[in-house]
C-alpha cells in the first residue's frame, strides 16, 4: 500500500493512470502528452510499474503500458475503513444529540404541565 500511495502522490503519475484508464498506450505517446522530458516520464512509468499500477509489454521497438487496478484494492479497503469509522463516529454523535433533544422536550413538557396545574389551583 505504501508504494501505491507514494506513486499516486504525484500529479503526472495520476494523469498517466487516467490516460491508461481508457486504453493501453505506448511509452512515446504517454511522453508526448507531457511537457517534461522523456526520461522524466520514463521514471514516472518505472515508479508506477514498481507499485504494480501499470504493466508493460514490448510491441516492436516500443513498450505498451496497461493500467492495473488490483494494487488499488488494499488502499481502497483502508480508505473505506477510515470512512466507516468516521461515519460511525458521526452516527453515534447524531444519536446522542437525538437522545438529548428528546430528553429536553420531555423535561419541558413536564415543567409546562406542572405550571398549568399550579395556575388551575390558584
Amino acid at each position: 500500500m505504501d508504494k501505491v500511495s507514494q506513486a499516486l502522490a504525484d500529479a503526472i503519475r495520476r494523469d498517466i493512470l487516467r490516460m491508461l484508464r481508457d486504453t493501453p498506450l505506448a511509452a512515446g505517446a504517454i511522453a508526448g502528452a507531457f511537457s517534461v522530458s522523456r526520461p522524466a516520464v520514463s521514471r514516472h512509468l518505472r515508479v508506477l510499474r514498481e507499485a504494480g499500477l501499470v504493466r508493460d509489454e514490448p510491441a516492436g521497438r516500443e513498450r505498451v503500458y496497461h493500467l492495473e487496478l488490483a494494487p488499488l484494492a488494499e488502499l481502497e479497503a483502508y480508505l473505506a475503513q477510515l470512512r466507516a469509522t468516521r461515519e460511525s463516529e458521526w452516527e453515534r454523535r447524531f444519536l446522542a444529540l437525538e437522545t438529548e433533544v428528546h430528553r429536553v422536550k420531555s423535561t419541558r413538557k413536564r415543567v409546562l404541565t406542572s405550571d398549568d396545574r399550579k395556575k388551575e389551583t390558584a
